[in-house]
């Protein structure tokens, strides 16, 4: 058996599980760091129940997963995790799921590993989504569960801090309303509403576009260019101008 003989035979295996994102479809991919509990609260002791060098860490991580060779007009980040909208119009690597999860990962495993100087890890799924409704409750749903997960810690983290172990603050707050939770933290002189927007909400990155000074050698003249750059939001809107925000975004790229 010759090499192109053999070649053809084993990239059978090779791409029998592939499975290709349609067309017609919209494309969000959502990333979860791995043992990053573990990473932030015991190996970088970062301050619970949020750390600003690990926000940070994770914005510079979805900006660059942003400009990676991928066509994504959208990131969000909340907690250990990163949402990426893709415009429809991506076509990259043929929209092959693998190939879309395998190089994300090893890019914000490598971004991250490089911002905390510790080796860091995140997996990827992607998330193919029917319709712009779909996209709106996608990151509304992210949103929400950053609100959740943030009053969750703030709650628990303040409990631990009064000398509760694990099980005790995990018990204490595990089944009560948010009403109650607002009350715990009104009790020591938190009001939740207070608190930094990007830690209830979660941090959105995006393109804007700005004017930039340049010179024309033609003309021999100062001329303005437009070009665009990332920005971090750390003031999300919420429910539908929020929804309506993001879905804004895949038209301006």
């Amino acid at each position: 058996m010759n090499f192109d003989e053999l070649d053809a035979k084993m990239r059978r295996f090779e791409q029998s599980l592939d499975q290709v994102i349609l067309p017609e479809l919209y494309l969000a991919v959502r990333l979860d760091g791995r043992n990053f509990t573990r990473l932030t609260k015991e190996i970088c002791k970062f301050e619970a129940p949020f750390d600003v060098r690990f926000r940070d860490a994770m914005i510079d991580t979805v900006k660059h997963l942003m400009q990676c060779g991928f066509r994504i007009v959208y990131g969000y980040t909340e907690s250990d995790e990163i949402s990426l909208l893709f415009h429809p119009d991506d076509n990259t690597f043929g929209r092959k799921v693998r190939k879309i999860n395998s190089v994300l990962a090893g890019e914000a495993s490598a971004c991250m590993s490089l911002k905390l100087g510790i080796l860091s890890c995140f997996d990827s799924r992607v998330v193919p989504l029917p319709n712009l409704e779909c996209v709106k409750d996608y990151f509304s749903w992210r949103q929400e569960d950053a609100h959740r997960n943030s009053l969750n810690a703030h709650c628990y983290w303040m409990l631990r801090k009064k000398g509760l172990d694990v099980r005790e603050a995990t018990a204490q707050i595990e089944g009560k309303s948010v009403s109650w939770k607002n009350e715990l933290l009104f009790s020591e002189h938190i009001n939740y509403n207070d608190l930094p927007c990007w830690q209830k909400r979660g941090v959105g990155v995006h393109y804007v576009t700005y004017n930039k000074k340049g010179y024309d050698p033609v003309k021999g003249q100062e001329v303005l260019a437009l070009r665009s750059r990332l920005e971090a939001d750390l003031e999300l809107k919420t429910g539908e101008e929020y929804q309506e925000w993001v879905a804004s975004l895949l038209e301006g790229r």
